[in-house]
């Protein structure tokens, strides 16, 4: 495996997202494939981006915990994908949250 060549990554990353953490040249593809297959893969990546973040969360709101950079967005995708993930949101930034967890969960 040459883990500088990108289309060999990709196809790793397809077939396991945690492979991403061996990738030496990552690209928004080939990390958006990685989280797309597991969303924890997100610990792996160095610059992380919204449309990454949320496609992490989307598949496992508990991915939230590698997110370096919560939006609004992104939480509410991760409570919506597990309503046990509430408790990692930044609550100073974010009390709406907490205010939609209470009219979907109460």
């Amino acid at each position: 495996m040459n883990w500088n060549n990108e289309e060999e990554c990709l196809e790793a990353v397809k077939n396991n997202g945690w492979a991403l953490e061996y990738v030496k040249k990552q690209t928004n593809k080939i990390c958006l494939a990685a989280v797309k297959k597991n969303g924890f893969a997100l610990q792996y990546i160095k610059k992380q981006t919204e449309e990454i973040c949320l496609e992490a969360v989307k598949r496992n709101g508990f991915a939230l915990l590698y997110v370096k950079n919560q939006t609004l967005e992104v939480c509410l995708a991760a409570v919506n994908q597990n309503k046990y993930v509430l408790q990692h949101v930044n609550k100073e930034k974010f009390p709406d949250v907490y205010s939609y967890h209470k009219l979907l969960y109460s």
